[in-house]
């Protein structure tokens, strides 16, 4: 089965994968995107309800300014397709006296001219009545920042991406063989796609499309999210009273209640490597507890609420954090993108871009993105 050629095929309908694909389209390029399940879809990292947008990334100030550009871009394809994608709950950062990363945050969002309050554990109190805070806390609270919604999110860009002009398919993709200039691709299907140039943004399937230059690089990893019931006829848990938040003092991280689906809170800590593919999404009584132990201590008034949902997703982490976005080294005109390691999705818009400019000849590979920065032992620096 033949095909017309493409400009570009892009691998991954994901949120990276989407952003590129469009991206890549609005540039002129005559644009397949193609992913196995659909786009966002249950197995994916960037399935699911809701991501944090925030802007914070202590040192780091590149994933800083990557956060800023994407939220406008966030709010333009909001407004353009006229669904809620965004929702400006403000994101407060909880951390104690002497926290470097903290202080780091403060002084970059400084320096980048993004608005944030500083906040002692008195004021803390204060404001957020529904919370416990240890002695010592302080606070900085993002006040543009937010939330996202994830899957409505990637499936509205794929959606604009074909009201571009743009083509997708759901075929599952075999690697390309051999080395050099790859012409084409063939499908599980027996389908065969042409292009000039390929990306591959496949998140979680990329070690398994590459397992050789990647099985090891790229560490896919079990993540357990769970929503609580929050108290009838109490606000106390959505916005503007409950900001979405992420506590340096606990490893956790939450959402309020947005849409009426509950308190979202998880345990960023890496869980254990897992295959995308067949991974049972049933969530582990470890790890109920854990998240109730949690509750229990922020959220006195939370001790006994009911959990009403929870979800099974993954993080696919590079050795650092740091995102993968190189030229594979056997071909010359194939990119790989992935490495979200549980922050990429808010980095979508900004991503798509910076892919554009690459796969176009427009520009030189970061190199926190390079594939030679990619270990094989996990030392994680981003968060």
């Amino acid at each position: 089965m033949a095909n017309s050629k493409f400009d570009v095929i892009v691998v991954g309908a994901g949120v990276f994968g989407a952003w590129s694909a469009y991206f890549l389209r609005r540039a002129g390029r005559k644009v397949l995107l193609l992913d196995a399940y659909g786009p966002a879809s249950s197995r994916a990292s960037s399935g699911g309800e809701t991501r944090i947008i925030r802007m914070g990334y202590g040192p780091d100030e590149v994933y800083t300014k990557w956060s800023q550009r994407s939220l406008p871009l966030w709010k333009e394809l909001q407004e353009r397709a006229g669904t809620t994608l965004f929702h400006r709950t403000g994101v407060l950062w909880m951390a104690r006296a002497g926290d470097e990363y903290a202080a780091a945050i403060v002084e970059v969002l400084k320096r980048c001219g993004i608005h944030a309050e500083e906040m002692d554990e008195k004021e803390l109190k204060r404001r957020y009545t529904q919370m416990w805070f240890d002695a010592g806390t302080f606070g900085i609270l993002e006040t543009e920042s937010g939330a996202l919604m994830a899957r409505r999110g990637v499936q509205t860009v794929a959606a604009e991406f074909v009201k571009l002009g743009g083509e997708y398919r759901t075929e599952m993709v075999k690697a390309p063989g051999g080395s050099g200039h790859v012409g084409e691709i063939e499908t599980a299907s027996g389908a065969r796609y042409s292009a000039e140039g390929f990306v591959f943004a496949a998140g979680s399937w990329l070690p398994k499309i590459f397992p050789e230059l990647l099985g090891e690089r790229i560490f896919v990893t079990r993540q357990e999210v769970f929503f609580f019931g929050v108290p009838a006829g109490v606000s106390d848990f959505a916005p503007p009273k409950m900001p979405t938040f992420l506590d340096r003092t606990g490893a956790f991280y939450g959402i309020p209640d947005l849409e009426n689906r509950g308190l979202k809170v998880a345990d960023d800590d890496h869980g254990e490597h897992v295959d995308p593919d067949t991974q049972e999404r049933v969530v582990s009584e470890r790890a109920v507890k854990k998240a109730r132990a949690y509750l229990e201590r922020r959220f006195p008034s939370m001790k006994d609420a009911p959990l009403v949902e929870a979800r099974v997703c993954q993080y696919e982490n590079s050795s650092s954090g740091d995102f993968l976005i190189d030229r594979h080294p056997e071909f010359e005109n194939v990119w790989l993108v992935g490495g979200g390691s549980g922050h990429g999705f808010k980095h979508g818009p900004a991503m798509g871009e910076y892919v554009a400019r690459m796969v176009s000849g427009d520009g030189k590979v970061e190199e926190k993105f390079a594939l030679r920065t990619k270990e094989k032992v996990q030392k994680r620096e981003i968060f």
